[in-house]
């Protein structure tokens, strides 16, 4: 068996012409919680599709719970839990009925599969709710609905593709929760997201980008290896104006637009600090706060976006 839960060798997937997948290479420890992160179409699905073995690779060597993808893929498909984008579920069917679909596609017992239905209404808060159809109840719960039918059969891996798409925050940090207690239970969780600052929540991280992976290691590697620099978070009016000043000075590392504000990656904070306000008060643009921040994972994602156009 492989020390790893996931190990990767150069999976690539082509359709036609077009190259989705080149050529990727990585590992997954077990039991960790692992985020593979890049902008919507830069290959995170479709790789997490050839992974649970729904869709066949192009050129790979790759073994999910020590079996190979392509030669092996109903002992992969016994070994893990895959919660796609669309949360998986069924509308026309009752919370119960879901369950015990499920349940039966895993082939659990009667007495286990009600064991294990409990256990899911209790984590989703569907108490008392079985015999409501899944149609009628807010994404959050229908999301936590989904993460317990892709766990009811306790899969050593769960894939989760974009879970929490649509969601707000509140439940994005709830569903968070489940998926750290899932982690320390020994589950290993691999899950795609372009959420950047969600990320903060795995332990390792891959970046990937147009099919290319870009960069990896833990959010704090990541930002001290890519974004070293003292980093500033500029409140200004007439903000695209300074974007346009700044972006033309030799101070001046990175340049980026969050919201509102500005995020500049500098050589030296006191000059540039000294030459943002006179730069701007020159310019008859007002100043409203100049703070040093720490960076994203967002800073980190778009600084290497730039080295790989």
């Amino acid at each position: 068996m492989s020390q790893y839960a996931i190990e990767v060798n150069n999976l690539s997937k082509r359709f036609g012409k077009f190259t989705a997948v080149d050529h990727i290479s990585f590992t997954v420890d077990k039991g960790e919680i692992f985020g593979f992160l890049g902008s919507n179409g830069a290959g995170k699905s479709t790789t997490i599709r050839m992974l649970c073995a729904l869709l066949n690779s192009t050129s790979v060597t790759a073994e999910v719970a020590g079996f190979d993808i392509d030669r092996q893929p109903e002992q992969v498909k016994r070994q893990i839990g895959y919660m796609s984008q669309k949360f998986s579920l069924y509308q026309d069917l009752t919370v119960e009925e879901n369950m015990t679909f499920f349940g039966g596609v895993y082939g659990l017992s009667n007495a286990r599969l009600k064991e294990r239905m409990n256990w899911v209404l209790k984590m989703a808060g569907l108490k008392g709710k079985e015999h409501r159809l899944t149609a009628d109840f807010p994404v959050g719960w229908k999301q936590r609905l989904a993460l317990g039918c892709a766990v009811l059969h306790q899969p050593k891996i769960v894939f989760l593709d974009e879970p929490t798409g649509g969601v707000d925050p509140a439940s994005r940090r709830n569903f968070w929760e489940l998926i750290h207690s899932l982690s320390q239970q020994g589950v290993t969780v691999f899950v795609t997201t372009h959420y950047l600052d969600e990320a903060e929540y795995c332990s390792s991280i891959m970046l990937i980008h147009a099919g290319k992976l870009i960069a990896g290691g833990s959010p704090d590697e990541l930002k001290k290896k890519y974004i070293p620099n003292p980093m500033l978070e500029v409140e200004c009016n007439r903000v695209f104006e300074a974007l346009e000043i700044f972006s033309d000075t030799d101070w001046v590392r990175e340049i980026s637009l969050f919201g509102t504000y500005l995020h500049i990656s500098v050589i030296d904070k006191p000059s540039a600090v000294s030459h943002i306000q006179k730069t701007l008060s020159s310019r008859g643009i007002k100043l409203y706060r100049i703070d040093e921040i720490i960076p994203s994972l967002e800073d980190v994602f778009l600084h290497l976006v730039d080295d790989n156009p």
